[in-house]
């Protein structure tokens, strides 16, 4: 009897062991079996854009512009060939977005709102900074943050341990509730109070429910990204590239469908058709047909170039044999991503609308580290995660042929939040009372109107790891690590010499600026739950070392 209680025993102790090795794979499938219980998809469902009249108006040459805003997602700087990259040393360019920049403006120092993705978005949608918003950190889904936690603190990656704050988390409010005021103003509402039809397309990330839909921020209609594969896993046209080193790609594949909704928010999911770079964009093109002979605003917020890397085996035959496969993947969705600029072009060229649309292209913020593929923002340092410049500096170019010179280059700093002033004043529109904003009209700098060198003061914070940049000078501080970083871009762009040291003037004068920007703005809507170290000088695919730097996020 003895024999057998310590076989089952020894037994057990297998199992349990077995278990505890294998008990991230275990989550994810938990993880996988509840996402799929989660929401009903059904069949693809076409969409059915409302129709403008069927001829253009008699005064059709004193119509308002048409405005065509087009957002990637994660796009590294060096990914775009206009900068003289390109993927995977250049063997993939991007010439549709390249000549959508040669026919406008390019902005050479541009930068995201942000290091990631929705306070970026909030702040090209209001012009405003999360001081004033509160919108200060990315919602993630139910589960994320711990379960990422959980999975980069089971990898061997040399990083600090991440750190997450279950007590705030618990605290917070759920996912699906944290989104943009209400009572925030934004492009489309001000575009639609000028007569506009408004269609966003894509990703939204400000928030799931109502009052914060796109319906209830100025979208007449909102074609929405509901979950976030590209494609089916298993769909005979897909070519997949997973990244086991990296945490949030692991919850990804697990958490994420392939699935949109219409005007309905996150109910009542359908299949998109086709690999969702291609069907996003046919719906975009669909749209314009629509409204040809009336003022349209279209937002097309693209998911790619963001994880999970997917591609259409097409694209992956067409950019050839770059290794590693994750890179073909990544460089086959780039592909698509120009592709998409080009069909955009090609509907306003044919619909006679080109002269006079103001096309804005752009990217929420540098490219991700944990991605594996050191080049993507090249020369700057850091990424997607860090205010290093690789994690801010993202495209900025606007096209207006009525208005806007062929080959404009533009050297002052200019930000996303500076987005919506330029096109409210282009459009003739304007914001209504008392609302204030931080960002500044562009259009006389892109049109030589104004001296392209006015010194500016431009910030950035996520909890306690706050940016600013003025004139030239550059300051980081954070609280982990407890350091300053301090950069002279006209001298150094690529933030290579920290002056922090040598010039405590420096820091001084920009300190008070960030306590100043800090103390007249309001906390932030919803606390931050994780704090994820990122190496500035590594990918999350490279071994961190004693010595290397990094910075925790908060989020």
């Amino acid at each position: 009897m003895k024999n057998k209680i310590a076989v089952v025993l020894i037994g057990l102790a297998g199992l349990g062991a077995l278990a505890w090795f294998n008990r991230i794979d275990l989550l994810l499938m938990v993880v996988k079996f509840q996402s799929q219980r989660e929401f009903e998809v059904a069949p693809h469902r076409e969409i059915i854009w409302p129709e403008g009249p069927e001829d253009a108006a008699a005064n059709a040459d004193a119509r308002p512009p048409n405005v065509v805003l087009i957002v990637a997602d994660d796009l590294g700087y060096n990914d775009i060939s206009t900068f003289g990259g390109g993927v995977a040393g250049g063997r993939v360019q991007t010439p549709s977005i390249d000549r959508l920049a040669a026919e406008g403006a390019v902005f050479s120092q541009s930068y995201a709102g942000s290091a990631t993705c929705a306070p970026s978005r909030a702040m090209i949608m209001t012009g405003r900074y999360p001081t004033r918003t509160g919108f200060e950190f990315t919602p993630t889904p139910s589960g994320m943050a711990p379960m990422a936690a959980k999975i980069a603190d089971s990898l061997d990656s040399g990083l600090p341990p991440t750190r997450f704050n279950r007590e705030a988390a618990e605290a917070a409010l759920p996912y699906e509730l944290q989104g943009l005021p209400s009572e925030e103003v934004t492009i489309a509402e001000v575009l639609k109070a000028r007569g506009y039809q408004t269609a966003h397309i894509g990703k939204w990330h400000l928030g799931r429910t109502a009052g914060s839909l796109p319906g209830d921020q100025g979208f007449d209609d909102s074609l929405l990204m509901a979950s976030g594969l590209f494609l089916p896993e298993d769909d005979p046209n897909v070519v997949n590239a997973k990244l086991p080193f990296d945490p949030i790609d692991q919850f990804l594949w697990a958490r994420m469908d392939y699935a949109a909704s219409f005007n309905t928010g996150d109910v009542d999911r359908f299949r998109p058709k086709g690999y969702l770079t291609d069907y996003w964009t046919e719906e975009s093109v669909k749209f314009i047909r629509a409204n040809r002979n009336r003022p349209f605003f279209l937002y097309l917020a693209h998911w790619a170039t963001h994880t999970p890397l997917q591609a259409t085996r097409e694209d992956y035959e067409a950019v050839g044999d770059i290794k590693p496969h994750r890179l073909r993947v990544y460089a086959a969705m780039v592909r698509a991503l120009d592709r998409s600029v080009a069909r955009i072009t090609e509907a306003l060229e044919a619909e006679g609308l080109a002269d006079n649309t103001i096309v804005v292209f752009t990217s929420d913020n540098g490219g991700a580290g944990y991605l594996g593929l050191p080049e993507v923002n090249a020369p700057y340092r850091g990424w997607k995660l860090t205010a290093f410049e690789g994690g801010i500096r993202a495209p900025l170019f606007i096209k207006w042929p009525q208005r806007i010179p062929k080959g404009s280059v533009v050297e002052t700093p200019a930000a996303h939040i500076d987005l919506m002033p330029t096109v409210a004043n282009a459009v003739g529109a304007s914001t209504p009372e008392g609302v204030e904003l931080d960002g500044i009209d562009l259009l006389p700098l892109a049109t030589g109107q104004a001296d392209d060198d006015q010194v500016r003061t431009l910030f950035w914070q996520s909890g306690y790891y706050r940016i600013v940049r003025h004139g030239d000078w550059k300051l980081q501080v954070s609280e982990r690590p407890n350091k300053q970083w301090l950069y002279n871009l006209a001298e150094d762009p690529t933030e290579q010499r920290n002056l922090a040291q040598q010039r405590p003037d420096k820091v001084s004068e920009l300190m008070a600026l960030l306590d100043q920007h800090k103390d007249n703005g309001r906390a932030p809507l919803y606390p931050y739950v994780v704090e994820m170290p990122v190496a500035i000088d590594k990918t999350l695919a490279e071994k961190f070392e004693p010595g290397d730097e990094y910075i925790y996020w908060p989020n």
